[in-house]
């Protein structure tokens, strides 16, 4: 049995990935920062490749609502861009209550994959530019390692430059 929803949509979709555990300490709660920290060296793989999972909420558009963000860690959200990507006219950050509620993941282990609803996805056009990128499995301390075309087709994702 996969060990969360994530991995297991992955390994139903037959897509190719590894999965990379690192010591998660509870009281960190830079989350991306940690998964880079404990896997860049390590894997041999740049920083910018480690990508953390935003959940935004999107209004003034075609579809009003949660929507995730997958940019790099080093790197910030442009909320203005994703909402474009989107149809949106404004996103702002999700609370956390609604995240883990519509996700079905906590904070620093939302996965981009798997998650409870389906929600509208954007990627940043930087994973793109990579063999292999990696994202939260779904839990703290777990990434998966995948190509991002695979990325942005199990997820259904539209790929845009929406990283600052």
């Amino acid at each position: 049995m996969a060990a969360t929803p994530a991995i297991a949509a992955l390994e139903r979709a037959k897509i190719a990935h590894t999965v990379h555990r690192y010591a998660h300490d509870p009281r960190s709660e830079a989350y991306g920062a940690e998964a880079v920290a404990a896997l860049a060296e390590e894997l041999g793989v740049l920083d910018a490749q480690i990508f953390k999972t935003l959940v935004i909420e999107l209004s003034g558009g075609k579809r009003p609502g949660l929507a995730v963000a997958v940019v790099p860690v080093p790197r910030k959200l442009s909320l203005k861009a994703a909402a474009a990507a989107l149809g949106a006219s404004k996103a702002a950050m999700a609370e956390a209550k609604a995240v883990t509620r519509t996700t079905g993941y906590v904070l620093g282990g939302v996965s981009p994959v798997g998650q409870r609803t389906v929600l509208p996805t954007v990627v940043d056009a930087s994973a793109m530019e990579f063999e292999r990128v990696l994202c939260s499995a779904g839990k703290r301390g777990l990434e998966i390692a995948l190509a991002p075309a695979d990325l942005v087709s199990v997820t259904r994702a539209v790929v845009a430059p929406i990283a600052l």
